[in-house]
Protein backbone atom coordinates (compact mmCIF):
# COMPACT_ATOMS: atom_id res chain seq x y z
CA UNK A 1 0.00 0.00 0.00
CA UNK A 2 2.78 2.43 0.86
CA UNK A 3 4.45 1.84 -2.50
CA UNK A 4 1.14 2.64 -4.21
CA UNK A 5 1.25 5.99 -2.40
CA UNK A 6 4.78 6.62 -3.68
CA UNK A 7 6.55 5.90 -0.38
CA UNK A 8 9.70 3.79 -0.83
CA UNK A 9 9.16 0.48 0.98
CA UNK A 10 11.07 -2.78 1.19
CA UNK A 11 10.88 -6.10 3.02
CA UNK A 12 13.52 -6.90 5.67
CA UNK A 13 14.42 -10.35 7.01
CA UNK A 14 16.21 -10.69 10.35
CA UNK A 15 17.79 -14.04 11.16
CA UNK A 16 18.07 -15.07 14.83
CA UNK A 17 15.38 -12.57 15.70
CA UNK A 18 14.77 -11.98 19.41
CA UNK A 19 11.30 -11.72 20.88
CA UNK A 20 11.86 -9.76 24.11
CA UNK A 21 8.55 -10.21 25.91
CA UNK A 22 9.39 -8.09 28.98
CA UNK A 23 11.35 -5.35 27.11
CA UNK A 24 14.49 -5.61 29.26
CA UNK A 25 16.62 -5.78 26.05
CA UNK A 26 17.84 -9.30 26.80
CA UNK A 27 16.66 -12.84 26.13
CA UNK A 28 16.76 -14.50 29.52
CA UNK A 29 17.08 -18.20 30.26
CA UNK A 30 16.96 -19.53 33.81
CA UNK A 31 18.43 -22.78 35.07
CA UNK A 32 18.49 -24.40 38.50
CA UNK A 33 21.49 -25.77 40.40
CA UNK A 34 21.19 -29.07 38.50
CA UNK A 35 21.27 -27.37 35.11
CA UNK A 36 17.57 -27.91 34.39
CA UNK A 37 15.81 -25.19 32.44
CA UNK A 38 13.28 -23.22 34.48
CA UNK A 39 10.41 -21.78 32.46
CA UNK A 40 10.42 -18.33 34.08
CA UNK A 41 10.72 -16.20 30.95
CA UNK A 42 8.52 -15.83 27.88
CA UNK A 43 11.46 -14.51 25.83
CA UNK A 44 12.37 -16.45 22.70
CA UNK A 45 14.62 -16.44 19.65
CA UNK A 46 13.02 -17.06 16.27
CA UNK A 47 14.92 -18.50 13.31
CA UNK A 48 13.85 -15.39 11.39
CA UNK A 49 11.29 -12.61 11.39
CA UNK A 50 10.20 -10.35 8.55
CA UNK A 51 8.99 -6.74 8.63
CA UNK A 52 8.82 -3.77 6.26
CA UNK A 53 10.83 -0.58 6.09
CA UNK A 54 9.54 2.65 4.59
CA UNK A 55 11.41 5.91 3.96
CA UNK A 56 9.95 8.78 6.04
CA UNK A 57 10.90 12.26 7.12
CA UNK A 58 10.50 12.32 10.93
CA UNK A 59 9.33 15.77 11.96
CA UNK A 60 8.13 14.25 15.25
CA UNK A 61 11.59 12.89 16.18
CA UNK A 62 13.89 15.31 14.35
CA UNK A 63 15.79 15.09 11.09
CA UNK A 64 18.50 12.89 12.63
CA UNK A 65 15.95 10.05 12.52
CA UNK A 66 14.81 10.59 8.90
CA UNK A 67 15.23 7.61 6.58
CA UNK A 68 14.23 3.97 6.84
CA UNK A 69 11.54 3.22 9.43
CA UNK A 70 10.52 -0.24 10.69
CA UNK A 71 6.85 -1.17 10.27
CA UNK A 72 5.80 -4.65 11.35
CA UNK A 73 2.51 -5.86 9.87
CA UNK A 74 2.62 -8.94 12.14
CA UNK A 75 3.28 -7.49 15.61
CA UNK A 76 3.32 -10.04 18.43
CA UNK A 77 2.89 -7.58 21.29
CA UNK A 78 0.56 -4.73 22.07
CA UNK A 79 1.92 -1.20 21.81
CA UNK A 80 -0.14 1.53 23.44
CA UNK A 81 -2.99 -0.95 23.85
CA UNK A 82 -3.23 -2.31 20.31
CA UNK A 83 -1.25 -4.73 18.18
CA UNK A 84 1.06 -2.44 16.21
CA UNK A 85 4.78 -1.93 15.70
CA UNK A 86 6.43 1.19 14.36
CA UNK A 87 7.38 3.34 12.69
CA UNK A 88 10.68 2.85 14.54
CA UNK A 89 13.67 4.66 13.08
CA UNK A 90 16.48 2.33 12.01
CA UNK A 91 18.89 5.14 12.94
CA UNK A 92 17.47 5.15 16.48
CA UNK A 93 17.82 1.37 16.64
CA UNK A 94 21.45 1.52 15.54
CA UNK A 95 22.28 4.31 17.99
CA UNK A 96 20.50 2.56 20.87
CA UNK A 97 17.99 5.38 21.31
CA UNK A 98 15.41 3.08 22.89
CA UNK A 99 13.66 5.88 24.78
CA UNK A 100 11.81 7.10 21.67
CA UNK A 101 8.21 6.28 20.81
CA UNK A 102 7.06 3.72 18.29
CA UNK A 103 8.45 0.46 19.67
CA UNK A 104 12.15 1.22 19.53
CA UNK A 105 13.03 -1.08 22.47
CA UNK A 106 11.20 -4.02 20.89
CA UNK A 107 12.92 -3.61 17.51
CA UNK A 108 16.30 -2.94 19.16
CA UNK A 109 16.00 -6.22 21.08
CA UNK A 110 14.94 -8.09 17.92
CA UNK A 111 18.29 -7.25 16.31
CA UNK A 112 20.66 -6.65 19.24
CA UNK A 113 19.51 -8.30 22.49
CA UNK A 114 21.97 -10.21 24.63
CA UNK A 115 21.16 -13.87 25.34
CA UNK A 116 21.69 -14.26 29.08
CA UNK A 117 21.66 -17.45 31.15
CA UNK A 118 20.89 -17.06 34.84
CA UNK A 119 21.53 -19.58 37.61
CA UNK A 120 18.61 -19.30 40.01
CA UNK A 121 19.45 -20.16 43.59
CA UNK A 122 16.13 -19.01 45.08
CA UNK A 123 13.25 -16.66 44.31
CA UNK A 124 15.37 -13.76 45.55
CA UNK A 125 18.84 -14.75 44.36
CA UNK A 126 20.17 -15.35 40.85
CA UNK A 127 23.55 -15.08 39.16
CA UNK A 128 24.36 -14.35 35.54
CA UNK A 129 26.56 -17.21 34.39
CA UNK A 130 26.66 -16.67 30.63
CA UNK A 131 26.00 -13.89 28.14
CA UNK A 132 26.12 -14.12 24.34
CA UNK A 133 26.23 -10.67 22.75
CA UNK A 134 26.60 -11.93 19.17
CA UNK A 135 23.78 -14.42 18.63
CA UNK A 136 20.90 -12.06 17.83
CA UNK A 137 20.36 -10.11 14.61
CA UNK A 138 22.25 -11.91 11.89
CA UNK A 139 22.25 -11.25 8.14
CA UNK A 140 19.54 -8.57 8.09
CA UNK A 141 18.59 -8.67 4.44
CA UNK A 142 16.45 -7.20 1.71
CA UNK A 143 16.11 -7.98 -1.98
CA UNK A 144 18.20 -5.98 -4.43
CA UNK A 145 16.37 -3.73 -6.86
CA UNK A 146 16.03 -5.36 -10.27
CA UNK A 147 17.65 -8.69 -9.35
CA UNK A 148 17.08 -11.60 -6.99
CA UNK A 149 20.30 -10.85 -5.11
CA UNK A 150 20.41 -10.36 -1.36
CA UNK A 151 21.46 -6.99 0.06
CA UNK A 152 22.89 -7.05 3.59
CA UNK A 153 21.44 -4.14 5.62
CA UNK A 154 22.78 -5.25 9.02
CA UNK A 155 24.94 -2.10 9.23
CA UNK A 156 21.75 0.01 9.14
CA UNK A 157 20.63 -1.59 12.42
CA UNK A 158 23.79 -2.18 14.43
CA UNK A 159 27.48 -1.52 14.57
CA UNK A 160 29.88 -4.38 13.81
CA UNK A 161 30.45 -6.76 16.70
CA UNK A 162 33.72 -6.17 18.54
CA UNK A 163 36.30 -8.77 17.64
CA UNK A 164 37.45 -10.84 20.59
CA UNK A 165 41.19 -11.15 21.11
CA UNK A 166 42.32 -14.17 23.14
CA UNK A 167 44.96 -13.57 25.81
CA UNK A 168 46.27 -15.14 29.01
CA UNK A 169 46.92 -13.53 32.36
CA UNK A 170 48.50 -14.90 35.48
CA UNK A 171 45.97 -15.63 38.24
CA UNK A 172 48.59 -15.20 40.94
CA UNK A 173 49.33 -11.69 39.67
CA UNK A 174 45.68 -10.57 39.95
CA UNK A 175 44.14 -12.83 42.61
CA UNK A 176 43.95 -10.02 45.18
CA UNK A 177 42.16 -7.75 42.67
CA UNK A 178 39.27 -10.12 41.96
CA UNK A 179 35.81 -8.89 42.84
CA UNK A 180 32.92 -10.95 44.21
CA UNK A 181 31.71 -11.60 40.67
CA UNK A 182 35.12 -13.13 39.83
CA UNK A 183 35.78 -10.87 36.84
CA UNK A 184 38.70 -8.74 35.84
CA UNK A 185 38.21 -5.71 33.64
CA UNK A 186 40.96 -5.57 31.06
CA UNK A 187 41.39 -2.55 28.84
CA UNK A 188 43.39 -2.91 25.66
CA UNK A 189 45.15 0.15 24.31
Amino acid sequence: VLRCLGIPTRVITNFNSAHDKNLNLSIDKYIDMSGNTLHLSEDSVWNFHVWNESWFIRRDLGSFYDGWQVLDATPQEKSKGIYQCGPASTRAIKEGDVNLDYDGPFVFAAVNADCVTWLRYSKKRKERIYSDTRKIGKFLSTKAVGTNSRVDVTANYKYPEVKEIPFKISYSQYKNSLMDDRKILVTAV
